[in-house]
């Protein structure tokens, strides 16, 4: 029948904890509600409440449009159906000052348990029950909504696998191993908790400058509505609308190994904390994420990195360490002004550590046993761009009948052909000397290293990686 699942949740849940390269499950949705969840009827839901939106540039420079360099309105989703449609420039409201062919609009992040707080029986239309977590609905999850053009630039998430649910439109999905990371050129500057960026405009390498960036293989797929895009742990990603309006949704597992990304998070974020708030606030340096409410105290940092050195063992004790589990549901409800994806969810009950093997009597799966995955038209294998059987250019497996999972050639914007600005120090006074284009040859006579050129040598994971096992130790002693 119709109402009958590839996979039931056992498996689906097996196969979301063991899968260590993206896949995209298709005909494991076709019955839940939150399919209907377009932009006009989330609007009719909303009833004229307003929600926040990024807006950027359609252009595409060499450097990243990462989210300090966005504005940002308030609006109803009816203005923004209306100014997405291209409907004439209004005199007046939220979006009058932004021209529909130059920018891009995108409601990101928006926690479901916050923007419907007084709709709570809208969160059952969200089923994540069917990939065997049972108690998960809409509360544990967000809310994606963008005009074509808006992306997030490419980082990875410190915490937990990811599942997306595409609703309506299209999202384009460019995905690097962890093994890229040093050819991502990471770096923690816009600085936010749990997330990672990636100094390349991966939709525009500058490869004079990020000439490593050539080694990295890209894993791009196309999502369409009905299809879920799991993004395993620490994987990249850079995503893009590429149709006039897009809704998707998404939820976090947490997994075992979280609990050391965590003492990770903490040591990251007390050092570019006590280091760029010594800075002189008048340069100008928008290190902050705007979802990063303020930089907290040297007192409240430490608080944290003790607790989340704490909870490590705490779970460490309670079971496997490094196994994949699923968060409690209490542990899901991100509804602080402060916290954002992941964060700070360090005060996990030993019972709630349970390794997998414990709960449903099953080993991960190993590498070499790969090829007992059940890939085929339910599971979609996202492989790099390089590999003939890519999705790059090419049909791949209907995913309800008449949808295809699809990558168009040569879909990248074109270059815009500016000078990236750097602002450099003087060694002796920490003071601007000058700005150097990128053009130029740095040496010593003419540049200084910055505070951020420290950070990103202070705080690169392999360096944050390494003091945190450090300092797990001396803790364990």
């Amino acid at each position: 029948g119709e109402d009958v699942k590839p996979f039931t949740p056992e498996k689906a849940k097996e196969l979301v904890m063991s899968l260590q390269q993206p896949a995209v499950f298709c005909n494991m949705v076709g019955d839940w509600p939150a399919l209907h969840w377009n932009t006009k009827y989330l609007s009719a839901v909303l009833d004229g409440k307003t929600i926040q939106f990024r807006l950027g540039l359609k252009t595409v420079d060499l450097v990243p449009q990462f989210e300090t360099k966005c504005s940002y309105v308030e609006a109803t989703l009816e203005e923004f159906l209306a100014w997405s449609c291209g409907q004439p420039p209004c005199l007046s409201g939220p979006f009058s000052r932004y021209e529909y062919s130059k920018y891009w609009a995108y409601a990101d992040y928006k926690y479901i348990a916050r923007i419907f707080e007084d709709k709570p029986e809208i969160f059952q239309d969200i089923r994540w029950s069917d990939f065997g977590f049972p108690g998960r609905s809409g509360k544990e999850s967000t809310l994606w909504i963008g005009s074509e053009g808006a992306n997030t630039p490419c980082h990875l998430d410190s915490y937990g696998c990811n599942l997306v649910l595409q609703v309506q439109g299209r999202k384009r999905w460019h995905l690097f191993p962890p093994g890229d990371t040093s050819f991502l050129y990471p770096t923690r500057i816009p600085y936010e908790e749990s997330s990672i960026f990636s100094k390349v405009n991966v939709a525009n390498p500058d490869l004079k400058h990020f000439p490593e960036f050539r080694n990295a293989r890209a894993h791009v797929v196309t999502l369409s509505p009905g299809q879920v895009l799991l993004v395993p742990r620490h994987w990249w990603h850079y995503v893009e609308s590429i149709d006039p309006i897009t809704v998707s949704i998404n939820s976090w597992i947490e997994l075992d190994a979280d609990h050391e990304a965590r003492v990770e998070e903490a040591i990251t974020r007390m050092l570019v904390c006590a280091v760029k708030s010594a800075e002189n606030p008048s340069d100008g340096d928008l290190w902050l994420n705007p979802t990063e409410v303020e930089a907290t105290s040297h007192e409240i940092n430490l608080q944290y990195l003790n607790e989340a050195v704490s909870a490590y063992f705490r779970c460490q004790k309670a079971g496997v360490p490094g196994q994949a589990h699923p968060r409690s549901a209490a542990a899901e409800q991100r509804t602080s002004a402060s916290s954002k994806r992941k964060k700070r969810e360090v005060g996990c009950e030993p019972e709630e550590c349970r390794s997998l093997n414990q709960e449903l009597g099953f080993s991960t799966l190993q590498a070499e046993k790969l090829e007992e995955i059940p890939f085929g038209p339910h599971l979609i294998q996202v492989l790099p761009q390089s590999q003939e059987t890519s999705l790059v250019g090419a049909a791949a497996v209907k995913s309800d009948g008449s949808d295809l999972l699809r990558e168009n050639e040569g879909g990248h914007f074109g270059k815009l052909h500016c000078t990236r600005k750097q602002l450099v120090t003087s060694n002796d006074y920490g003071t601007p000397v000058h700005r150097m284009g990128t053009d130029v040859s740095p040496n010593a006579s003419q540049t200084a290293l910055s505070t951020n050129d420290l950070l990103d040598c202070l705080v690169n994971p392999r360096v944050i990686s390494l003091v945190a096992r450090l300092l797990l130790e001396r803790t364990r002693v």
